[in-house]
């Protein structure tokens, strides 16, 4: 990976706007393509578009494969939530054999929602040589790959409860809209009932852990139901008022017989109080992980998603998981690596310790 690596963005909206503004600090990557189906945003130059304050010579485009024929080493594919919608796009970018890290959540963990477009999409990867990814903080990180991080602490694992709280008033439109907020009760309901409101990823992130894990469930739950404000809650971009839909709660449980196995709470409302993330495990020992505040999640997912580019050209062709890759934090030098390995012959400077005894 002493080479440069070349890049494709496909979707420029606000996720794929901070990936690109991350990857273009890491010296050693070069975006080479941009494409995006918004009218407002093709003919514009990526650079100036996502607020870098410099232009890049790339200019967005909506016509996939021209761009795909540019060439490149990575698709970094942000357009849709759900796998049905964006499996065309996949099996595009797979058939000019470029390998791709995408933040569709059902695709971090497809195998049990779709298991014949998985064993398709791995097919097609493993016949081009190319390696296809999803990745992302919530499914890909928090309530699924920290998990089983955890877990590797424990001898026994009887019990996993996770809960995301998020305050959506600071955080982007899109998510504030996405999550119902400013909706009566009814119309979330409705909005539910059609699929539109929804945060996807608590399943995959389920059986996840459970075929890590050998939980063998019988069956994932999954409920969706409205945050109501009890104030008003004045956002950057709309008002919701008492009564009113602030956002959702959405819970998934694993269930083996009549005994809950996994449960994954997520909250997401303008106005929550006290955020967070929390993971606790019941077994030997029984462990509880905490992050006050909770993480960001459009910084975190276009970390998670830059970091695992260098290890994904590196991983076997196929459809790939966030479980299947090492853990990395991505450079971007000349050098390639996530981390310099001292078994490769490579000198590690020597780091003077100062104070302590013995």
């Amino acid at each position: 990976m002493g080479r440069e690596i070349r890049v494709i963005h496909y979707g420029v909206g606000p996720i794929g706007a901070g990936i690109a503004r991350l990857l273009l600090e890491k010296p050693n990557v070069r975006i080479v393509g941009a494409i995006d189906i918004d009218p407002a945003k093709v003919g514009q130059d990526l650079g100036f578009l996502i607020g870098s304050g410099r232009g890049l010579g790339v200019t967005i485009s909506d016509r996939l494969n021209s761009v795909l024929r540019t060439g490149a080493d990575v698709v970094v594919h942000c357009t849709s939530s759900r796998l049905c919608d964006v499996e065309e796009q996949l099996f595009q970018c797979i058939d000019s054999r470029i390998s791709v890290v995408s933040t569709c959540e059902e695709l971090v963990y497809p195998f049990h929602r779709y298991p014949e477009l998985s064993d398709r999409l791995d097919r097609a990867a493993r016949a081009g040589r190319v390696a296809i990814l999803g990745a992302g903080v919530n499914p890909g990180f928090l309530m699924d790959r920290l998990v089983l991080t955890l877990a590797s602490a424990c001898q026994r694992v009887d019990t996993i409860t996770a809960k995301r709280i998020v305050d959506a008033k600071e955080r982007r439109l899109p998510l504030q809209k996405k999550v119902g907020a400013g909706l009566s009760p009814d119309e979330f309901s409705a909005r539910v009932a059609s699929g539109e409101i929804k945060h996807h990823g608590l399943p995959e992130s389920i059986a996840m852990i459970a075929d890590s894990l050998d939980l063998r469930l019988e069956e994932i739950q999954e409920t969706i139901e409205p945050a109501i404000a009890d104030a008003e809650v004045c956002t950057e971009f709309l008002k919701v008022q008492p009564g009113e839909v602030a956002g959702i709660k959405q819970t998934a449980r694993g269930r083996k017989g009549d005994k809950e196995i996994i449960r994954l709470e997520l909250d997401i409302y303008v106005g929550a109080s006290e955020p967070r993330d929390e993971v606790q495990i019941g077994g030997l020992p029984d462990l509880h992980c905490s992050f006050p505040g909770g993480l960001h999640g459009d910084l975190a997912t276009a970390a998670i998603v830059v970091n695992s580019i260098s290890p994904l050209l590196e991983a076997a062709p196929g459809l790939r998981t966030l479980r299947d890759l090492p853990v990395s934090y991505f450079t971007g030098r000349a050098s390639g690596e996530c981390f310099p390995r001292r078994s490769e012959g490579r000198r590690v400077g020597r780091i003077p310790l100062v104070g302590g005894g013995g």
